[in-house]
C-alpha cells in the first residue's frame, strides 16, 4: 500500500480541492491497475492523504508501479507531495 500526503496549494475550498484530487485519481486509476482512496483530511481544503492499493504476485512489479505512480504525482501541477509511505502486506 502506498500512502501520499498532498498539498493542494491553489485550493480555496473543499469544492476546489475535491476538483483535484478526482482529477488525480482519476489520471492515476486510468493509467495503473490500482485502487485509490482519500483516507485523510477530509475537511482539510488544502490538505489531503491518499491510499493506493495494488495487487499482484510480484513484490519487483508493484515496487515499480507504486515507483511511477510517486514519480507522476510529483509531477503534477495541481497538487505538491510532501511525503510518501510504503507498507507491505
Amino acid at each position: 500500500m502506498l500512502q501520499l500526503s498532498l498539498l493542494i496549494p491553489d485550493a480555496m475550498s473543499l469544492k476546489d480541492k475535491r476538483r483535484a484530487i478526482k482529477s488525480l485519481k482519476d489520471r492515476l486509476g486510468t493509467r495503473h491497475n490500482i485502487s485509490i482512496a482519500e483516507v485523510g483530511e477530509l475537511d482539510a481544503h488544502r490538505e489531503c492523504t491518499l491510499a493506493i492499493a495494488q495487487v499482484s504476485n510480484s513484490r519487483r512489479f508493484t515496487e515499480s508501479c507504486l515507483s511511477k505512480i510517486v514519480d507522476e504525482v510529483r509531477m503534477s501541477r495541481w497538487v505538491s507531495l510532501v511525503d510518501y509511505e510504503l507498507e507491505w502486506v
